[in-house]
């Protein structure tokens, strides 16, 4: 069978506690662009960050993320989920089918806030970039039951990843009998 076309289920896996990516197109293929699968899990928020040269766009297909794709009036180190931009755009809750794509230099950023796993299909140019990039990511993560963030930020410099906010991996915490999760005691 040819590697330029996938069936469903199809192409190699990366799967980490983070996120399980599946190649779909990449330079060994011929291809300027490389597009992956990606199955995001609950709790997992990228983290505002930038590119100065890449360009990517996501593409929801189960399930729904929050996404951001603009300059912020206020860059704020802790978190990007109240950014407003200078025309009042706001962080977008994009179910299937919703998209964005980020241009270089926007700050951009996508979180799964549910408890469902979430599917998207992520493009990214130049390839090999964002290939390389979960590569090395899949072996930090694999690397021991903590993962290095001094590690992390190293290998992001190397990707054009420039990082405003935290990369957060926070499941949410199953609630049984007599227990009650954060966001209910909370609020």
């Amino acid at each position: 069978m040819t590697d330029l076309i996938i069936p469903a289920g199809g192409g190699r896996k990366l799967i980490t506690p983070a996120q399980e990516v599946t190649f779909k197109a990449t330079k060994a293929q011929g291809s300027s662009v490389s597009i992956f699968e990606v199955v995001v899990p609950p709790g997992f928020d990228v983290g505002a960050h930038v590119h100065d040269r890449s360009q990517e766009f996501f593409y929801v297909l189960e399930g729904e993320l929050d996404l951001l794709c603009f300059e912020p009036v206020e860059r704020t180190a802790d978190t990007w989920h109240h950014w407003k931009s200078p025309q009042g755009d706001r962080v977008i809750r994009a179910g299937e089918g919703g998209c964005m794509f980020v241009p270089p230099g926007t700050p951009h950023a996508f979180r799964n806030h549910t408890d469902k796993p979430v599917k998207m299909l992520f493009q990214s140019y130049p390839s090999p970039d964002h290939e390389d990039y979960f590569e090395e990511i899949a072996e930090i993560w694999s690397s021991g039951t903590t993962v290095d963030a001094v590690a992390v930020e190293e290998m992001r410099k190397r990707y054009d990843v420039s990082q405003i906010t935290p990369l957060r991996y926070e499941p949410p915490v199953p609630v049984t009998d007599g227990q009650e999760t954060n966001e209910k005691r909370s609020g």
